[in-house]
């Protein structure tokens, strides 16, 4: 294929991308301005002192830019009475107005606080699902009525100084939008031009954009075309990153790690905010921890020369490699794991891997998140293997016990030209700044396992793969991260930005962690990721939006209540809206829903469709149950 559109200042060196300064009240954004935190409250705007008190838990843990939700005119009044007592107290910080299908509501708000959040899918829409067939004339017309209610707006902001973010989400896309261009990052990308252009006509530049989604792929994508769509345009809006719904804990932690992290490998965002299913303080260490990770990139210099890239930024396209065993070809990608002790490898070792031994039955239970290669360097294990577990040795060791076939070599750059390998598959380590030509090409049936030292591992990585497509070399390859850190968060959120990009780019047969946190952290990363990426699905997946003012219910309880009930459902996602607004929308591709939709009311969803209506909150678990069952989806835990 021919090289994709730019989006992005350099593929091969790690370059920030340069946007467009705004002000945001006294805040700088854009330019050459440091990448900027903010997170959203959760307490009703009405609550002056609750939103009050939970402003300043955020900023004085770091926050720079205070969202909070106004749904109607009356909080979008009282949006002006939150400022005016935080600025009593000496708080400055921009307040943001989060603007839901009430243009009037934003209106006003744009007159009281620094900068207005709109959403293209429901500001001028009312989202009904429906299919509509448009021609040129009537979606010019749709066009035309957009920029009436979205003009007023624009020049009330102009008067007071006021910033827009043009937020669109993947699961609020309008009927509009969706008739012409389906669910797609396109048709996201379309929706926010359409708003960005009416800006433009009225000379409007203090703007911000955002293309958030649930699905990483889609949200990354979305940003890719986004960003490319305004180069085109001479256009370089700063750009704010997040994944919506990632969830709590763990699951969101990594989540948001991939998809922020890929976009700011690249050099792409101007402001983030971290979507947990938590406490919004909560989000502000996250934040600063995955941007202190983009401090100090080096530029170390790429071994091969940079070529034009061999695949679609825009578009998942996974990376056409040989199958050997169950790596490359069409498998999901291999997890890799190491333990390399002094003492004997025991039964037990292999429980952080997935694996737990019934020793009454003499029997091995296989988790769902069972590593598949376990690298022990020199330790030949003296115990029977779980069936789904192979062992990598280094290839001194192999040559004694070539015959368990088991047992796999690890190839260096010392031990290559032995005379012995593995007919079946040979695992080749590379350390790509140290590649000595080409001193792995006379190895048959190899699985490359590379990785750097250096920080810019995005764009040596990427090199390296643009080297063997140029080179129609198909070998299968898993990539290593190792990490230095003894803590868990920080561990999850490096390997999440680093190697995440890569899966969502389709390159990756295979992840290889190693790091200074528990194992059993380590393979739970690893599996993290690949699900993250939507490369190997081995889990339940929770598409939990983070609570704000409009939330009916306890998020955190109800997440908490229903994954202790349903994690163990494979490959099933399940949308936990607190509300309408983030209800069948915006878990754009969940499963089943359970969405606020009153005070101790909850309405349930097979996909976009509404089947329970206005459930009581203590009973609504057991009814999703209950209907996870009805469609054919449940299966009952293992004890």
């Amino acid at each position: 294929m021919s090289s994709p559109k730019p989006y992005c200042t350099s593929l091969f060196e790690f370059k920030r991308f340069p946007t467009l300064e705004i002000q945001i009240g006294d805040l700088k954004m854009g330019g050459n301005n440091p990448i900027r935190v903010q997170s959203m409250t959760t307490a009703d705007t009405m609550d002056t002192k609750k939103s009050v008190e939970e402003s300043i838990r955020m900023i004085d843990v770091g926050c720079e830019l205070v969202r909070l939700t106004a749904p109607s005119k009356k909080e979008a009044e009282n949006l002006g009475v939150i400022r005016k007592q935080l600025e009593d107290l000496g708080y400055t910080t921009p307040l943001v107005a989060d603007i839901h299908f009430t243009p009037n509501a934003a209106e006003i708000a744009a007159q009281l606080i620094q900068k207005v959040r709109i959403n293209p899918g429901n500001y001028a829409d009312k989202k009904k699902f429906e299919e509509i067939e448009y021609n040129d004339e009537s979606y010019a017309a749709e066009l035309i009525r957009i920029e009436e209610k979205f003009t007023p707006l624009i020049q009330i902001c102009k008067a007071h100084n006021t910033a827009i973010r043009i937020g669109t989400n993947h699961g609020s896309l309008s009927d509009r939008i969706l008739s012409k261009y389906g669910d797609t990052a396109e048709g996201m990308v379309v929706s926010a031009m359409e708003f960005i252009n009416i800006c433009i006509k009225n000379d409007f530049h203090n703007l911000v954009i955002s293309m958030k989604a649930s699905n990483t792929l889609v949200m990354v994508h979305a940003y890719r075309l986004l960003n490319a769509t305004m180069l085109e345009r001479g256009l370089n809006y700063p750009l704010h990153l997040g994944v919506t719904e990632a969830g709590d804990g763990e699951d969101g932690r990594i989540k948001s790690a991939v998809g922020i992290g890929a976009l700011l490998e690249d050099g792409l965002g101007d402001t983030i905010r971290v979507s947990l299913t938590e406490a919004p303080e909560k989000e502000i260490p996250v934040a600063q921890a995955l941007l202190a990770l983009q401090a100090n990139i080096n530029t170390h210099p790429l071994v091969l020369q940079p070529t034009e890239i061999h695949y679609n930024p825009f578009g998942f396209e996974k990376r056409i490699s040989t199958e050997l065993q169950n790596i490359g070809g069409k498998h999901v990608p291999v997890v890799i794991n190491s333990i390399v002790q002094s003492t004997p490898i025991t039964r037990a070792n292999l429980f952080s891997f997935g694996y737990r031994y019934n020793a009454v039955d003499d029997k091995w239970n296989i988790d769902d998140t069972a590593c598949d290669y376990l690298y022990t360097g020199n330790q030949v294990i003296d115990f029977e293997l779980p069936g789904t577990l192979s062992i990598i040795l280094d290839h001194e060791t192999w040559l004694s016990h070539q015959n368990n076939k088991k047992y796999f070599p690890l190839l260096t750059i010392n031990t290559h030209n032995k005379f012995k390998h593995s007919e079946t598959l040979n695992f080749v380590n590379i350390v790509i700044e140290n590649l000595n030509e080409t001193w792995y090409t006379g190895i048959e049936n190899k699985a490359y396992i590379i990785n750097t030292t250096h920080t810019n591992n995005t764009q040596i990585l990427r090199n390296f793969r643009c080297n063997l497509e140029a080179t129609d070399d198909a070998t299968p390859t898993i990539i290593k991260f190792v990490s230095t850190t003894n803590n868990i968060t920080d561990f999850q959120l490096y390997t999440g930005s680093k190697a995440g990009i890569n899966f969502i780019d389709g390159f990756g047969d295979g992840i290889y962690l190693e790091g200074n946190v528990p194992k059993q952290s380590i393979n739970a990363t690893a599996f993290g990721i690949l699900q993250a990426t939507r490369s190997r699905i081995s889990k339940t997946e929770y598409i939990s939006c983070p609570s704000c003012g409009r939330t009916l219910f306890d998020l955190e309880i109800t997440t908490a209540k229903i994954k202790q009930q349903t994690s163990h459902l494979k490959g099933i996602k399940i949308g936990i809206m607190g509300c309408i607004v983030n209800g069948p929308g915006e878990m754009a591709d969940a499963d089943y829903g359970y969405v606020g939709t009153g005070i101790g009311k909850i309405t349930l969803y097979k996909e976009r469709n509404v089947v329970r209506k206005n459930i009581s909150e203590e009973n609504a678990v057991s009814e999703l149950i209950e209907l996870i069952k009805e469609h054919g989806d449940w299966v009952e835990p293992i004890q």
